[in-house]
């Protein structure tokens, strides 16, 4: 005689569940990356904007800010304004996929550019 656990979900649930967990975290994928990310530099003298696919779509100089003889100070605000969008976009991606799994390391689903 085969012992029967009570109550526990189906082979076919449990395929459901994942594939619909699968369309969420495709759309929340989705949402990140066409989401707009800023962060500045120097008290607001670089600010850079960044897609939730790392993409740089402006970058804003205030003219006080360039000066020809300091060109690193410039190349060191533009470095650390867009390590700081990227940083904020992968923050929001690592979130929403945690929010959707659990924080669970799931095989297979661990792909998806974050």
């Amino acid at each position: 005689m085969k012992a029967r656990i009570p109550n526990q979900p189906s082979r076919n649930d449990m395929m459901q569940k994942i594939q619909k967990m699968q369309v969420e975290m495709n759309q929340a994928q989705e949402e990140v990356e066409n989401t707009e990310f800023s962060a500045s530099s120097g008290g607001g003298a670089v600010e850079v904007t960044v897609s939730g696919k790392h993409e740089i779509l402006s970058v804003k100089i205030k003219p006080e800010v360039v000066d020809p003889e300091d060109v690193e100070m410039l190349e060191d605000l533009l470095m650390a304004s867009l390590n700081e969008a990227i940083r904020k976009a992968n923050d929001t991606m690592e979130t929403r996929m945690n929010g959707l799994t659990g924080g669970l390391n799931i095989p297979g689903l661990g792909g998806l550019g974050f």
